[in-house]
């Protein structure tokens, strides 16, 4: 019986330090620069949008390092409801500025560890090296 409670705890463990861990959660309809954060590569931008009017919401989001206030570039724009990942590979510590027009929105920064990034890169992207690109 001890064996198997061990085992549990063992399983239940090894899968808790494979799950993306929230660093800050924002929600909110306005325009915003949200608190600062600090996150180790890799880590993700879990974003979601909605809005009672589907041809007249708009989301924009810009990284700014949070130590000096530098545009580090644009994450996000869109004119649609919607909800994705944005996969980054700086640590650092961050802002968000956020301009929304009517629109709902909730973003997740989350850590993921490092063998857990292939799972999020694009299909797009994992391109064969031998592959012109032209």
């Amino acid at each position: 019986m001890k064996k198997i409670v061990l085992i549990t705890a063992l399983l239940v463990t090894a899968s808790a330090s494979h799950a993306a861990n929230i660093v800050k959660e924002f929600r909110g309809s306005d325009s915003t620069t949200t608190a600062m954060f600090t996150v180790e590569a890799p880590w993700l931008l879990d974003w979601r949008l909605d809005g009672d009017y589907d041809a007249l919401i708009a989301l924009d989001i810009t990284l700014i390092e949070a130590s000096t206030g530098r545009h580090v570039g644009r994450v996000l724009h869109t004119k649609h409801k919607g909800n994705g990942l944005k996969l980054f590979d700086h640590a650092g510590r961050y802002q968000l500025r956020v301009s929304s027009t009517l629109a709902r929105w909730i973003l997740k920064v989350k850590q993921i560890q490092p063998e857990e990034k292939e799972l999020y890169i694009p299909k797009k992207s994992q391109l064969k090296k031998d592959t012109p690109f032209r």
